[in-house]
């Protein structure tokens, strides 16, 4: 998945890092878009002394080599342009470290950017010096980066597993599995109950928790479950979610271009016979 970068080590702890060295790589949005190098097959990052003055903020580090981002947008220098995250993952852009780099950073630009003012006073916001965090200086309200839970449901009968094509394309015409974000009030258990009978009619039993996976160009920590088709297994699509979906033997199951998905894992596990 995505976050496999080892040998390397991703650390996310907050820390009033030094101002960014010249030469420190700095990820700069506009909305989903993230400014890269003209480069085939590597994802080039700016370093910041080629972006002139924006004002830029330390994210994590990967190893030893620290991220910002920039608070600011940022006009592209020569030789960049800013490209869709989806784009990016359909080049297969790399190494694999740096893409997850850009996908987690995306997570936290978007927090930034939907947290300027205070949702109670609506007072500019401040960046905590003790953790990561904004503080209101007029109210003391404190805003936390965010979470979305969701989950990924792979849904079986015997040998055949239900696999199913978003209604709005969503940039890929791969197959992929039920997904949705918990409500509240909701355990995850209880979401994919729902998710699966709103998208397909289906009722679903022996839940079985496989694995979670940060995906951070939504915000969503997904929560990836098997379960098995209970009684009637014909499906009826909710044709605003999904265009298609359809039981598909185990050795057809077609897979995922790449390996970047929690989805595209649950998928092959089944196809080799795990699940």
């Amino acid at each position: 998945m995505l976050q496999d970068i080892a040998p390397r080590k991703f650390h996310n702890a907050f820390a009033l890092a030094e101002p960014a060295a010249a030469d420190a790589l700095v990820c700069c949005f506009r909305g989903r878009s993230l400014l890269i190098g003209d480069d085939d097959s590597r994802l080039i990052l700016p370093r910041r002394d080629a972006l002139g003055t924006p004002p830029v903020v330390y994210l994590f580090r990967l190893d030893q080599v620290p991220f910002y981002l920039a608070l600011s947008d940022v006009e592209p220098p020569p030789g960049f342009a800013y490209e869709d995250l989806r784009r990016i993952r359909q080049r297969g852009l790399g190494p694999r470290d740096r893409a997850f780099a850009a996908f987690t950073a995306r997570h936290l630009a978007g927090w930034y950017q939907a947290n300027r003012f205070c949702g109670r006073c609506a007072a500019p916001l401040t960046p905590s010096e003790k953790e990561r965090s904004l503080i209101c200086p007029t109210c003391g309200h404190i805003v936390y980066p965010r979470l979305n839970p969701a989950i990924i449901a792979a849904v079986t009968n015997g040998e055949r597993l239900l696999l199913t094509r978003y209604a709005d394309g969503r940039g890929t015409t791969a197959y992929a599995l039920i997904a949705g974000f918990a409500e509240i009030g909701e355990t995850l258990e209880e979401t994919v109950h729902r998710e699966v009978m709103e998208e397909t009619g289906l009722r679903v039993r022996n839940l079985r928790y496989y694995k979670s996976q940060p995906w951070g160009i939504t915000g969503d920590i997904l929560a990836g479950f098997f379960c098995e088709v209970d009684g009637d297994p014909t499906v009826t699509v909710d044709a605003t979610e999904l265009k298609e979906a359809v039981w598909t033997d185990r050795a057809a199951v077609t897979l995922q271009p790449d390996d970047f998905s929690l989805t595209n894992e649950m998928m092959k596990r089944f196809k080799d016979g795990l699940a």
